[in-house]
């Protein structure tokens, strides 16, 4: 077992390099060494289903895995009922596009808990999720993972517990671990070993089993503030957090098989190849 990782999405030089068109990433991202791609739809689902059927047809010759993130926009715990209406049906959006290219994770946001209580939001979100679970299993999606992801800011909803409490609503929910939004929205909480491995014995302990060992996982150094995330920065850009040794290490003693995408900031792709060395280092050290 090992983690397979890649990129959020087309960094700078992947067009640098020439590349026009996500349907030419497959190849980029084989060519890299890497083993997964996360489509960007946080702007909305703007990929026809033609073209989303070509990705996930170049994905299966190149065996890179897809997942697909759902419109930022998505709010699972607004006060307003049009608005998680209308949240279920991006997320049926995004499982669509998903189901045409052959991914089997959408991550979505949840929300956040602004006037209201933080009880009372997750209340809100674990209705609209229920209630997405069931259109999205009458639609034939019952094959594909949504995956509530932890988030940056303090006053948004998703924090690893609130996360994994959505997720055991159902085995279609799998946890999106976002580790450098965990640190933001706990104002640098990641620092120690002890620290990281709390949000791995909570997968373990509230989880269990195949989700707790494939989770889907999100890293970047993010730059944040008294209100949690402002920016994301690359993996060079040291003097932020979290560092990722942490998370290589306790995946491979735990022999773990997550699919990490990086979200650094224009250097996605180089990036991932490090972390994905980094990875293998560990790996390679515990079987020795």
């Amino acid at each position: 077992m090992s983690a397979i990782l890649g990129p959020a999405g087309n960094c700078e030089d992947f067009y640098e390099a020439g590349n026009k068109s996500s349907l030419e990433a497959p190849k980029w991202v084989f060519d890299m060494g890497l083993g997964c791609y996360e489509y960007q739809c946080g702007k909305g689902v703007k990929i026809s289903e033609e073209a989303a059927k070509k990705l996930g047809t170049r994905a299966t010759e190149y065996g890179i895995v897809l997942s697909v993130h759902a419109p930022y926009y998505i709010s699972l715990s607004s006060v307003e009922k049009e608005k998680r209406d209308k949240s279920i049906d991006y997320i049926l959006k995004t499982l669509s596009v998903a189901k045409a290219m052959g991914a089997k994770r959408i991550v979505v946001h949840s929300g956040t808990a602004g006037s209201i209580t933080r009880r009372e939001a997750m209340e809100l979100a674990k209705d609209t999720l229920a209630r997405s679970l069931v259109a999205a299993k009458e639609a034939g999606f019952g094959d594909i993972f949504i995956c509530p992801e932890t988030m940056g800011k303090v006053k948004q909803l998703g924090s690893v517990d609130e996360v994994i409490e959505l997720c055991q609503l159902d085995e279609m929910l799998l946890p999106t671990i976002d580790f450098g939004h965990v640190n933001s929205m706990t104002l640098g909480g990641l620092k120690t070993r002890a620290d990281f491995e709390k949000i791995f014995d909570a997968l373990e302990n509230k989880l269990g089993g195949w989700r707790a060992e494939n989770f889907h996982a999100h890293y970047s150094r993010i730059e944040y503030t008294n209100a949690g995330e402002k920016k994301h920065h690359t993996l060079a850009e040291a003097e932020y957090e979290p560092d990722f040794e942490p998370i290589a290490e306790i995946i491979a003693k735990r022999n773990l098989s997550p699919v990490i995408i990086c979200e650094s900031r224009g250097t996605q792709t180089r990036d991932a190849v490090s972390m994905q060395e980094i990875c293998r280092r560990y790996e390679d050290d515990f079987k020795a």
